[in-house]
């Protein structure tokens, strides 16, 4: 449609002038629309009313009131997002403003102008366009509203004003609020366009919402309008085809029991359809035709589409929406590209990381990931982007795995490595092992022996091992004796310039860590293996007794820490006013004041004498860009007024462990004799085992606390280069270093002259939407494809009890409390006995588990991080539950048996 002229102050747009940059006057909508005329794709005719005119009128009745945009945006300001009621009625309030404020007249009449250059009385539809709205960040899919089948001048502009008053429903305000989206940022346009009378419409996924595969469109098809199937309030046809064949993989036809259908005149109607069930409302060839005009419309955008569409009675199709697919995960991004599909583990989730990694952090690990390389003699060209298998997605580390697919040895060895360290993942790889695409092509472990002995050899792993297995004591001192110097060896020399210390980062980024991590990893390593050869020599099937043969144990260094914070406590208790310092203020407070040694002397003392051994651990401490409790103390201090709100003496932590221990001693004293009543060779081998698993297996701690001691140091000196930086102007702040990589950071200060502001600013708006993103993929395929979210024909539920979730049993024991859903230790207010479920958990998590009555965590197997600390502390856990975190809430009481691997709720 060609617009009249209506001059340049027009309120007034054709969709055929609209484009993407065009968003602050028409609204992500609108932008979308006519960047699909652009491309030449079908869209029915139609006009945009600017966000000008909303602003027109909403600024122009606002003088006449106490005011739209004064006072309601303020109060939104002012508002918690989890407030609902109070944004309800704020929004309600704000609602009432705009529908009883007349349209203005100049804008009326240029509505009335477009509509009757469309025809004469035509219907059309008369949808939201909202700034804030079809976005990349965020689709807002259903937040305004949409008015069909409008006909007649006076209708069309009392449509505009409702859509006006729909940017202002209680679930748009509440949404906005929920994105931290500025209420006075929002503004709403209006797109006006020719109705389809269509005989089937419905919704268009350019790649499949519920796997993830992109290159799969997914259709779903009614008969009438489209509403019928966007509103949910039918089971429509739904198709699953391959865009670029044609090929419907897959076809389920709904019941169809009603039909949305305009009325001559104006507006819609439901009509019941009778046996709807009994044909498709789209062939074979419409589905495919529908799915290739779909990848064109990707194809146009860059990224996978949420479309809405709707076929005339000539056939013809029509789109009459696209939004970006918000919800999908990215596909991983390799350091080197690989040839067909690839499978993709991740391993922030393995490390019991489900925040995103800062971009100084993911530099970090480039260097690390490149360092373990190079050791295992593999070519890495670019150190800086890491070894070939490296990649990252939405700001997580994921592992190309595909090698290890393809390998005899990698399909025997990864998965049970996982069983014990986070057993779903192990679950998802063996489903992915079984897929054609990743067929064997490497049967002997020939290739593998090439990197790892050699590796092995020159770190001296064997020599190692020999020591553990015959002189456990002399291990043990050799290798915390090995800890003390490499924390001694980190400390750079004085006077550095600020490049200098970003050299000395780099260096022990990518020489010094992993050099310790070989001579301490054996021992536990050769821990684990002796509590396996101790089960098979007493007849197998003993998880039960081998589970408390762990506990308590000793040399684990993040136990001694959480005793030794137990300890503090106590002294705290004992001084009235560090203890009320403690319990009636704030941890943030607090914290402030111990910056400026203004605490009560014993809890400020006592506090830097933690610090001291214990400040260069975190929340979240593999990403060098957290800050470190020295630097923020707030967590340990809300740690502390939780110990101190713990007042059964039988249940103290230190108390626990050290029955935990002396239980460990007896079960080994019981497994020995019943071993040897088997024979007395048999009884000796089994005592030397459970010996040096209660000696090593707790180390198992120790080679990441080495890697967390040699971090704490990088982030130092990126600290001091960030001083530099925010004094030459570079970045506004000394922390804005850790949101550039190491190459920027040296540009930086090479040249006083860069800014980089803006892309701190950038970068620091990602990390914050990341931030909210709940689900992570354990596992992800190249093309998008998500493994655990097929529906697997073979899967089994642990109990039978309605509403159980199962997981894996973590430590044995059976609790039953209530539920306190945990998604960041921070600040987090943890009463004595309640179960702490949590999406994972790091050492930064574990002073929480000393007066948790049990453990629930997403993520996580029988010997990752939080089972083995559970089981030392003697908690029920259950770990590996999906969605834990989302299926249960606080206060909902739970029983947990952490032998059975059950959650149930009551």
């Amino acid at each position: 449609m060609k617009m009249p002229d209506t001059g340049s102050s027009s309120p007034i747009l054709g969709l055929e002038a609209v484009t993407a940059a065009m968003i602050p006057l028409v609204g992500g909508k609108a932008a979308n629309l006519g960047e699909l005329l652009a491309a030449g794709l079908p869209v029915p005719d139609g006009f945009c009313l600017t966000t000008e005119a909303y602003r027109e009128a909403a600024a122009g009745h606002a003088h006449r009131t106490d005011g739209l945009l004064a006072a309601v945006h303020t109060a939104l300001q002012a508002t918690p997002d989890g407030d609902l009621p109070a944004l309800a009625v704020l929004a309600s309030r704000a609602r009432g403003i705009i529908q009883n404020a007349p349209v203005p007249t100049e804008v009326a009449a240029a509505v009335e102008q477009a509509y009757a250059a469309l025809g004469d009385n035509v219907p059309v539809a008369v949808r939201s366009s909202a700034t804030a709205e079809d976005l990349p960040s965020a689709s807002f899919a259903g937040q305004q509203d949409t008015y069909l089948n409008v006909v007649g001048a006076a209708a069309v502009v009392e449509a505009v004003r409702n859509c006006w008053a729909s940017l202002w429903t209680d679930r748009a305000v509440s949404y906005r609020a929920s994105r931290g989206i500025d209420p006075a940022a929002v503004a709403l346009a209006v797109v006006v366009q020719r109705m389809v009378d269509a005989t089937a419409a419905g919704v268009l996924f350019t790649a499949n919402p519920l796997t993830g595969r992109r290159r799969q469109a997914v259709i779903d098809a009614s008969p009438g309008l489209g509403e019928a199937v966007v509103s949910g309030a039918v089971n429509p046809d739904h198709f699953v085809v391959d865009p670029l064949t044609g090929r419907v993989l897959e076809r389920r036809l709904g019941d169809k029991r009603i039909a949305v259908r305009p009325i001559p005149g104006g507006g819609t109607r439901t009509l019941a359809i009778s046996n709807g069930g009994a044909a498709a409302c789209l062939t074979d060839k419409q589905a495919a035709e529908l799915a290739a005009l779909g990848h064109r419309v990707e194809g146009h955008f860059g990224s996978p589409q949420d479309i809405e569409w709707a076929i005339a009675g000539d056939g013809h199709f029509w789109l009459t929406q696209s939004r970006p697919i918000t919800t999908l995960f990215p596909v991983p991004q390799r350091a080197a590209g690989g040839e067909g599909t690839r499978v993709y583990l991740c391993f922030s989730l393995a490390q019991g990381l489900t925040r995103p990694i800062t971009p100084m952090g993911l530099a970090a690990f480039r260097l690390i990931a490149s360092s373990v390389a190079r050791a295992a003699q593999f070519d890495v060209p670019e150190p800086r982007r890491g070894p070939s298998p490296y990649a990252v997605a939405a700001q997580r580390i994921y592992f190309d795995l595909t090698a290890v697919a393809r390998s005899t040895t990698g399909r025997r060895i990864v998965p049970r490595v996982f069983d014990v360290m986070e057993a779903r993942s192990a679950t998802v790889l063996r489903r992915v092992f079984e897929d054609p695409r990743f067929s064997v092509t490497r049967r002997t472990p020939l290739g593998l022996l090439r990197h790892v002995v050699p590796a092995a050899v020159h770190a001296r792993v064997p020599e190692t091992l020999l020591r553990a297995v015959f002189r456990p004591d002399a291990a043990l001192r050799r290798t915390n004796r090995r800890a003390r110097e490499f924390a001694d060896s980190l400390e750079p020399p004085a006077g550095l310039t600020p490049l200098q210390r970003l050299d000395h980062a780099e260096h022990v980024l990518g020489t010094r860590i992993f050099s310790v991590v070989p001579s301490i990893l054996p021992l536990p390593a050769l821990g684990f293996a002796a509590l396996a050869l101790a089960g098979k020599l007493l007849g197998g099937g003993r998880w039960d007794d081998l589970q408390v043969v762990l506990r308590g144990l000793p040399n684990n260094v993040t136990t001694e820490m959480d005793l030794e914070l137990w300890r503090l406590a106590q002294v705290i208790k004992n001084d009235g006013g560090s203890r009320a310092a403690v319990t009636d203020r704030k941890p943030a407070d607090l914290a402030e004041d111990f910056r400026a040694g203004r605490l009560p002397a014993v809890l400020q003392s006592g506090l830097a004498r933690f610090m001291g051994q214990y400040g260069h651990r975190a929340v979240a401490e593999i990403d060098v860009g957290m800050p470190r409790w020295s630097d923020d103390p707030t967590h340990i201090l809300g740690v502390l007024a939780n110990y101190l709100r713990l007042e059964d003496s039988g249940l103290a932590p230190d108390v626990q462990f050290s029955n935990a221990a002396e239980e460990a001693d007896a079960c080994v004293d019981r497994l020995v004799a019943e071993a040897r009543s088997r024979g007395r060779l048999r009884g000796t081998v089994v005592r030397a085992a459970l010996r040096r698993v209660r000696f090593f297996a707790g180390l198992r701690e120790l080679p990441k606390y080495q890697l967390v001691v040699g971090l704490a140091e990088v982030r130092k000196q990126l600290a001091l280069a960030g001083a530099a930086l925010a004094a030459a102007g570079v970045v506004a702040d000394a922390d804005d270093v850790f949101f550039l990589d190491l190459d920027e950071a040296r540009t930086g200060l090479d040249s006083g002259a860069a800014d980089l502001r803006d892309l701190v600013a950038q970068r620091r708006a990602d990390y914050a939407v990341e931030l909210e993103r709940r689900h992570i993929p354990r596992v992800l395929l190249s093309d998008g494809t998500e493994p655990e979210a097929i529906p697997s024909g073979d899967a089994v539920t642990a109990s039978k009890v309605p509403g159980a979730l199962s997981g894996s049993p973590a430590s044995a024991g059976v609790v039953t409390a209530a539920a306190r859903v945990i998604l960041d230790p921070v600040g987090a207010h943890l009463e004595p006995g309640e179960i702490l479920v949590a999406p994972s958990t790091d050492p930064g998590w574990t002073p929480l588990f000393l007066t948790a009555g049990g453990l629930v965590m997403e993520m996580g197997g029988p010997n990752s991080h939080g089972a083995v600390v559970a089981r030392e502390y003697g908690i029920p856990a259950v770990v590996g539950v999906p969605d834990a975190t989302l299926r249960l809430f606080t206060g909902q009481e739970i029983t947990v048996d952490g032998g059975a691997g059950t959650v149930v709720p009551s």
